[in-house]
């Protein structure tokens, strides 16, 4: 548990260091605040420096007896550069208690940098490449977490076209490819869970809610005025994964999925251990 490492009752995650990608808007923002408010080392991975540094500046301001928050440049699209962000953290000689895979996309069609359906390389596969290069920290530091953001989308998930993720989007509104990317979160953490059982490393897939956030902004009119209709804002969205990364009780599970900050059964295809598997094997070949 987080709770096994040095704290004070003001600031209970004084001495953590959290990761957070996608974290100069939208839920990552508000999981940065809330981390930073509770004494942990923030950094923020992302793309947009100009927005990486507005939300640092706000972060620094709002919370100024935690630990400056950083940033780490990272586009989850291209592999390369998720590897460059992994190496520029880990030169820092930091330990990381909490990584939390936030960032995403929706409704953008077309290949990702490295070649893959948009929605899957950035969902998935970029997370999976940085999670892979972070775990040797991660395992370090133990007692440790990953969170992973996920929806409730991928309940409508019917499979994996593994064919279609070398693809460019085939469907006009990107919306069943990001239920795949989805569902292949889910899948990814609860393999990553039996697969680190024991480490004191613990893994979690979270759906935050339907957030009104930039993640949707891609997705073609009126599509997304009926997706956004009664959205909740970003903050409420933060709290399941900040239940994941914090709770106790969280902190004695792995491999679960969560809603409204506790567990629940995910779809069927979630559960299916031989997809996990090679899910996992088929990720490892293409990052290699």
């Amino acid at each position: 548990m987080l709770a096994a490492m040095p704290d004070t009752p003001e600031r209970p995650l004084q001495g953590r260091v959290a990761l957070i990608t996608g974290a100069n808007t939208g839920i990552g923002r508000a999981i940065a605040h809330e981390l930073a408010h509770r004494g942990a080392q923030v950094f923020i991975a992302c793309r947009s420096e100009q927005r990486a540094q507005a939300a640092l500046a706000e972060i620094r301001a709002a919370h100024p007896r935690a630990p400056a928050a950083q940033c780490l440049p990272l586009d989850l699209g291209d592999l390369a550069s998720v590897r460059r962000c992994a190496q520029q953290f880990l030169a820092l000689g930091q330990p990381l208690h909490l990584l939390i895979n936030n960032a995403g996309l929706a409704g953008q069609r077309g290949l990702s940098a490295s070649g893959f359906e948009r929605a899957f390389g950035v969902n998935h596969l970029g997370h999976f490449l940085l999670t892979q290069c972070l775990l040797p920290c991660l395992r370090a530091s133990a007692p440790a977490r990953i969170v992973t953001v996920s929806s409730n989308a991928h309940y409508r998930a019917r499979g994996i076209p593994w064919e279609a993720l070398r693809r460019p989007t085939r469907t006009l509104t990107g919306v069943p490819e990001y239920a795949v990317s989805k569902l292949c979160n889910v899948l990814f953490s609860a393999e990553l869970g039996r697969r680190l059982a024991g480490s004191g490393v613990t893994t979690h897939a979270a759906h935050p809610g339907v957030v009104a956030t930039e993640v949707w902004r891609a997705v073609p009119m009126p599509l997304r005025w009926l997706i956004k209709r009664g959205m909740i804002s970003p903050e409420a969205g933060a709290q399941t994964p900040l239940h994941c990364a914090t709770a106790e009780s969280a902190g004695q599970e792995t491999g679960l999925y969560y809603d409204r900050c506790r567990t629940r059964p995910p779809s069927l295809l979630a559960t299916d251990t031989t997809l996990a598997a090679e899910l996992w094997q088929r990720s490892e070949s293409w990052v290699a």
